[in-house]
């Protein structure tokens, strides 16, 4: 007998799972994982990272945001705080330790979060791209259910897990789906390159977004984790260019198991054009070791795509962990 459809048929998904459209790679199989962990350890392609670096410095949050502007605050990973006028957005929260099962096993971040969770001002919406430990933190989400009570929004399939676990106001969306998330803030998903999983058994049975935040005072990008894709560029056919965009630069090597799934700097520098971006910041590096490069080496290789692209220092950087700058979307 067949099994009825969770989740309308589309060009990444068949009623029960998910994946890349047609054409695009699918990640690689959990089976490959002996191969990159025997070239890692055994013929030792992986570098080592430090085990533990100095705290980042205290953010310094503004008590009041101007029309037209963006307060951006990295606090590690690919978790932003995004400081509007009159509203505060928070993407991909992991104030965890480890990025694994059960808080205890997992990489290990090598900094702290810049901000305590009890530090973080009043948040309005919540996003959270896809369901890999380093992106869904669970303690985290159900603490900032309990003390900040915002809007949950993420990719589609993740609510009724996170309902069953006490995380409630949770609007989930499909590719291209926008909902309005706070007064003043229409998201929209946005695709992503890559896969989902929490386990073996559960691989592709949620989505993987990106987002698109529309405000009254500018465009935002969130990219999520993504591998280099037609997308951005369709994104700003649909859209137009983002004042800002938030784009992953780390865990990428090797790149025969990483290229489906995440970019390389070289790649979010193509991304970052292709958006037509007025101004990105990287992310998604120097907080826990997924993969095999040098914790600096994502910094590095920004700086040489940048050239290679002609790229401005300026159109395409870093916050320093801890930093927080003001930017005009308009």
């Amino acid at each position: 007998m067949q099994r009825a459809s969770r989740f309308q048929v589309s060009d990444h998904c068949d009623g029960r799972r998910f994946f890349n459209p047609p054409g695009q790679p699918q990640a690689r199989s959990f089976w490959q994982l002996p191969r990159w962990w025997y070239q890692q350890t055994v013929l030792g392609h992986g570098t080592a990272w430090p085990k533990q670096l100095p705290p980042p410095r205290r953010p310094q949050l503004p008590a009041r945001v101007p029309p037209g502007q963006v307060a951006v605050t990295f606090i590690g990973h690919s978790t932003f705080l995004l400081q509007f006028a009159g509203l505060t957005v928070l993407t991909d929260p992991v104030f965890a330790t480890y990025a694994g099962p059960f808080g205890r096993l997992g990489p290990r971040r090598v900094r702290p979060p810049a901000l305590k969770l009890e530090e973080l001002p009043p948040v309005d919406v919540v996003l959270f791209s896809h369901n890999h430990y380093d992106h869904l933190d669970l303690a985290t989400l159900r603490w900032l259910a309990r003390e900040r009570r915002p809007r949950f929004v993420t990719s589609l399939g993740n609510k009724p897990w996170l309902e069953a676990r006490g995380v409630t106001n949770v609007v989930e969306l499909d590719w291209w789906q926008a909902a309005d998330a706070a007064p003043g803030l229409r998201v929209t998903g946005t695709p992503a390159q890559h896969f989902a999983a929490r386990a073996p058994w559960d691989r592709c049975r949620t989505l993987w977004n990106g987002f698109a935040l529309h405000t009254p005072h500018g465009a935002v990008f969130f990219c999520g984790d993504s591998g280099w894709a037609p997308h951005f560029a369709e994104l700003n056919r649909r859209y137009g260019a983002p004042d800002l965009a938030l784009l992953p630069i780390g865990a990428y090597e090797p790149r025969w198991f990483m290229t489906p799934v995440h970019m390389n700097p070289d790649e979010a520098v193509r991304a970052h054009l292709a958006l037509g971006a007025r101004r990105s910041l990287g992310m998604h590096f120097g907080t826990f070791q997924l993969t095999n490069e040098g914790i600096d080496a994502p910094l590095q290789a920004l700086a040489a795509a940048r050239k290679t692209h002609g790229v401005a220092a300026d159109a395409f950087d870093t916050l320093d962990f801890g930093e927080t700058r003001l930017l005009v979307l308009r």
